[in-house]
């Protein structure tokens, strides 16, 4: 519910500061007072229309900030309009667009009579309502409609119409013959042969380069011979011999390394026509790097991805006869969930509209008529229809002239309804209405007080009478400047102002009496 509301330079009003509780709270005062700048703050804090004339004469800009507990959580919400320049919208501190504003006040706050958020005159919402006054179970055909979406977009993947189909196939049929006649196994392959041409293009280079190398080594004079000489000197003498052994250690291992460079080069063949093919398979390798990915395995992961494809698409007619087959199936299922969803809504709507008409009927509207239509199965396009008056022919309530009307159609409503959102602010309600009547609708606001917060302007004592706490706005003209101020009253206070609404003279006794006597009877019916 709203607790807390402050509003800054808002019309008349230049600061206020309210705190509220729950049931039902009246908004009274005189007219032109400023009750409706109240429901106008209320209205921007959950993304209604904000205009610069809204600011208050000489001041740079208007706020309204609102504090709401739902449960366990906490929002607050805030609305800044410059005198000049859009508005900023504001949410838990953070600024916000006036889009998110509107959804997250939606969940917060109905608005109902001459204002746009009402969330009621909704075709979804009026749905909901039906649903959950007649405890309509719509999970099968929820279940069934995912299914047959599941199967659709299923039979889509497949590849749409024959023709883009087959050239699809074509397509893949190249790119896997393609790859595949690559034969590639190895992701490091181009590596490999990138070494193996190296090889082979400098095969006679290679070759020379080993014989010299050996020469060099084993020639006589060569390094073998002068490490023989070196070993001789140095014989057995004792200070010497570790040197000694590493000599013949390192002769050890140059013989071994001039076998090595003659097998590497005895292995070395001139093979220009192999030299060829090494070069044709790496320039083969870089085209098809060029066409399907940044490496080998890219390449080669491609492959076995449109391998997949290509035989769903060749098996497509085995594929799309059991998906044809399963829709079938899914078609009958969401046929039969659509049919009694139907019936169960067509059901419940008498019902509901009887419900509503009896409370309308009570709210100064003795001949209205209410019809909540229903569409052909499963029954999705819910209107509610009113007709005010004898004569009058049965219209959404998106086309009912009268706020007034429309107010008391939203409460009448609200009676039979018991969902979200958890504060209700009515406006223009007891438009019209007097006498008994009035006393019905104070009634009625107070018994959905019981389960919302609701906040009602009104003019009619019987109403303010039926409220848990009464809010009087009043003004004053300062140095030519009008101000507006607002507080709760209680005590001899609120006897005070229902005994000025009943006759505009706040210490008439007869009116105090009179006043006593709607309060008492508030407290003996509740």
């Amino acid at each position: 519910m709203l607790t807390e509301l402050h509003i800054e330079d808002l019309g008349v009003i230049s600061t206020l500061d309210l705190v509220l509780g729950a049931g039902l709270t009246a908004l009274t005062g005189e007219t032109g007072a400023g009750k409706t700048m109240l429901v106008e703050a209320i209205s921007l804090l959950v993304g209604g229309r904000a205009d610069a004339s809204m600011v208050r004469h000489g001041a740079p800009e208007a706020r309204v900030e609102g504090r709401f507990v739902v449960g366990d959580d906490e929002f607050v919400l805030a609305r800044v309009i410059p005198s000049d320049g859009r508005s900023r919208a504001y949410l838990n501190g953070r600024l916000a667009t006036v889009a998110t504003l509107a959804e997250v006040g939606a969940k917060l706050v109905d608005l109902h009579g001459q204002h746009a958020h009402q969330s009621l005159l909704g075709v979804a919402t009026q749905r909901a309502a039906l649903d959950h006054y007649g405890a309509v179970d719509v999970s099968q055909l929820r279940a069934a409609r995912a299914r047959l979406t599941e199967i659709d977009a299923a039979l889509a993947s497949l590849g749409g119409d024959s023709r883009s189909r087959a050239r699809e196939v074509d397509l893949l049929r190249f790119q896997v013959g393609e790859i595949g006649a690559a034969e590639l196994t190895d992701a490091d392959e181009e590596r490999a042969l990138d070494e193996f041409e190296d090889v082979l293009a400098g095969a006679v280079a290679h070759r020379e380069a080993a014989q010299v190398a050996e020469a060099i080594v084993s020639q006589d004079d060569g390094v073998l011979d002068k490490l023989g000489e070196a070993i001789a000197h140095l014989g057995s003498r004792s200070p010497f011999l570790a040197s000694s052994d590493r000599l013949r250690s390192a002769a050890a291992e140059i013989s071994d390394v001039i076998s090595e460079l003659r097998d590497i080069s005895d292995a070395i063949d001139e093979d220009p026509q192999r030299l060829v093919e090494v070069r044709e398979r790496r320039q083969l390798l870089r085209d098809l790097r060029r066409k399907y990915g940044d490496t080998l395995a890219d390449v080669m992961a491609f492959h076995a991805d449109i391998s997949v494809r290509l035989d769903e698409l060749e098996s497509y007619e085995a594929r799309a006869d059991a998906l044809e087959r399963d829709r079938i199936v899914a078609l009958a299922d969401e046929a039969a969930a659509a049919a009694s969803v139907g019936a169960a809504r067509r059901s419940a709507a008498p019902r509901l509209s009887a419900a509503v008409r009896d409370n309308l009927r009570e709210l100064a509207m003795p001949h209205a008529d209410v019809v909540v239509q229903v569409g052909d199965d499963p029954g999705d396009d819910v209107t509610f229809l009113l007709a005010a008056n004898p004569g009058s022919p049965l219209l959404s309530l998106t086309r009912v002239a009268s706020g007034g009307e429309l107010a008391r159609s939203m409460l009448a409503l609200r009676l039979v309804l018991t969902e979200d959102p958890s504060t209700l602010v009515f406006d223009e309600v007891d438009a019209g209405v007097g006498g008994a009547a009035a006393v019905a609708v104070g009634q009625a606001l107070a018994n959905l007080g019981d389960r919302h917060q609701v906040l009602v302007v009104t003019h009619l004592p019987q109403v303010a009478a039926w409220a848990t706490s009464q809010i009087v706005v009043s003004k004053d003209v300062v140095d030519g400047q009008t101000f507006a101020t607002a507080a709760v009253v209680s005590g001899d206070a609120r006897i005070d102002e229902v005994a000025r609404m009943l006759s505009g003279m706040a210490q008439s006794k007869s009116a105090r009496d009179h006043a006593l006597e709607l309060l008492g009877h508030r407290r003996l019916n509740k």
